[in-house]
């Protein structure tokens, strides 16, 4: 589950880390109000749960309660990524020196939690991983042996720092690790975080990610998280969490939908081998039902970046006529305005290609092929 900035960011108080003075308001009436209290200029920044809002005009800032106002009016109830903004955090603008990253996060591969540590932080930080890696550091945390304050020194001297600023920022980076254990983090970053020109340290930003196997330990958020209303998720995110079915929102657009996690992350990669851009991540479950199959066409269709949709099935569980009967419904529901390449291979195949082929819709054996098609039929839409 994602928190909201400004939760992430009352978390990171109670573990005594500073953080800029401010607080939440849900009309720009308010944001006048809060920014009286505060200390000019100001950062008024959309509370979404998605990434990108800086480049998408989220994030503006204000020199007067006033102009706070103006902009915080300018921001509420716009659409970021297909999600609405509803709340804005004034915040105390940060005088930067420089822009750090810190993170832990849980690394499945090696099977424990790993801290990162950079000393370029920012909107490029995806971009500095590439082309300058060696300005970050990654320390593997043993599951037994746990994060010791001697552990933040080493990555707090790996980032340049020594004496008291050295001291200043293993202690943050400390406690960070404390609430990432103490909230069940699948993700605790804070990027930027912010060196000052007066030589402190303080999280610009904070992200949370809660694993939801673990929200039972935290009954607050378990309960929005059951709320429609207060969940801010995507339109499609909403209608998917309402369906039982595992939908991640992507930037591209040629939407997915497999059946089983791990055929969805490799049908991802095989469209951008041929050089496409997922739209989204849609599982559709092992045993997918017709109604499942169904709904999940209803919602990558719903999505207006989607330009054609790639289906990719392996049957074992799920029935290859049960998906067919599912995307036929779909069609006699909505019909098909988008472009549909299918990949139907397993259990009960044969019936499942003869159901389609009867409503004129082709399905390939080849998850290739499928994907070459899907790229090409994408790539003519876009021109």
């Amino acid at each position: 589950m994602k928190l909201f900035e400004y939760e992430a960011k009352t978390i990171l108080a109670k573990y005594k880390i500073p953080i800029p003075k401010g607080g939440l308001a849900t009309a720009a009436s308010q944001a006048r109000e809060m920014a009286a209290t505060l200390t000019p200029p100001y950062a008024i920044k959309a509370q979404v749960q998605v990434a990108g809002r800086g480049r998408a005009g989220g994030i503006l800032f204000a020199d007067s309660p006033k102009e706070a106002e103006v902009v915080a009016n300018r921001i509420l109830g716009m659409e970021i990524k297909g999600v609405k903004v509803r709340s804005v955090l004034v915040e105390e603008k940060i005088n930067v020196k420089k822009e750090l990253y810190f993170g832990i996060a849980a690394d499945r591969s090696s099977q424990r939690y790993v801290a990162i540590a950079s000393s370029a932080g920012g909107m490029d930080i995806e971009e500095v991983s590439v082309t300058t890696p060696e300005k970050i550091t990654k320390y593997f945390i043993d599951p037994i042996l746990a994060f010791h304050i001697y552990n933040a020194r080493n990555l707090a001297k790996s980032l340049g720092y020594v004496g008291s600023q050295m001291q200043d920022l293993a202690n943050i980076f400390f406690q960070l690790y404390r609430a990432a254990m103490d909230y069940d983090a699948e993700l605790m970053e804070t990027n930027p975080l912010v060196e000052t020109s007066e030589g402190k340290f303080v999280p610009a930003d904070a992200r949370l990610i809660i694993d939801d196997n673990a929200l039972f330990r935290h009954t607050d958020y378990e309960e929005r998280l059951a709320s429609e209303s207060e969940s801010e998720l995507s339109p499609q995110e909403a209608k998917a969490q309402k369906a039982d079915l595992a939908y991640v929102k992507l930037d591209g657009d040629i939407g997915i939908i497999g059946n089983g996690a791990g055929l969805v992350m490799a049908t991802l990669d095989a469209i951008q081998l041929y050089g496409g851009r997922p739209a989204n991540f849609m599982d559709a479950g092992g045993g997918a039902s017709p109604e499942q199959m169904a709904a999940a066409l209803d919602i990558v269709l719903s999505d207006s970046n989607v330009s054609a949709v790639f289906i990719n099935i392996l049957g074992g569980i799920t029935r290859c006529d049960d998906v067919a009967s599912g995307i036929l419904e779909a069609k006699r529901r909505a019909g098909f305005a988008k472009p549909i390449v299918i990949r139907l291979v397993g259990t009960n195949e044969e019936e499942g290609r003869r159901m389609l082929t009867a409503e004129g819709i082709h399905a390939l054996n080849s998850m290739e092929e499928a994907a070459e098609e899907a790229v090409k039929i994408a790539k003519a839409k876009r021109g």
